[in-house]
């Protein structure tokens, strides 16, 4: 059973910091992308970030560009998405999901068409 499992969320200050982790089970983890989506109530899902597994590239949504980092650790089935400058727009609930291929070519569609696994999520709230 595929199974996506996301931690590091909270309560954090403008300006902090926060690391999420979302540890994967269920398959061969250095088959296929990671990404992080994001969805704020009232507002649409949106696709932040993607890691391949293939070669490791990196993508982002210009709204986290040069404040948040992803990163995988394929020895422990775990994807972390670092964020730093954080603002009360980070302001979500924030879900890993396990992409389709092994090479991502962008951050996860917000209709969902280009992953098929995810987790219950992770609650971000940035205080202003």
């Amino acid at each position: 059973e595929v199974q996506l499992v996301e931690s590091g969320g909270g309560l954090v200050q403008a300006g902090g910091s926060l690391r999420l982790s979302c540890a994967a089970s269920g398959f061969t983890f250095d088959d296929y992308a990671i990404g992080w989506y994001r969805q704020a109530p009232g507002k649409e899902r949106e696709g932040i970030s993607c890691i391949s597994s293939s070669d490791g590239s990196t993508y982002y949504a210009d709204s986290v560009k040069g404040r948040f980092t992803i990163s995988r650790d394929n020895a422990k089935n775990t994807v972390y998405l670092q964020m730093n400058s954080l603002k009360p727009e980070d302001t979500a609930d924030y879900h890993c999901v396990r992409m389709t291929t092994a090479q991502a070519t962008g951050v996860p569609e917000a209709e969902g068409h280009d992953y098929e696994y995810w987790g219950p999520g992770t609650q971000v709230t940035v205080s202003s």
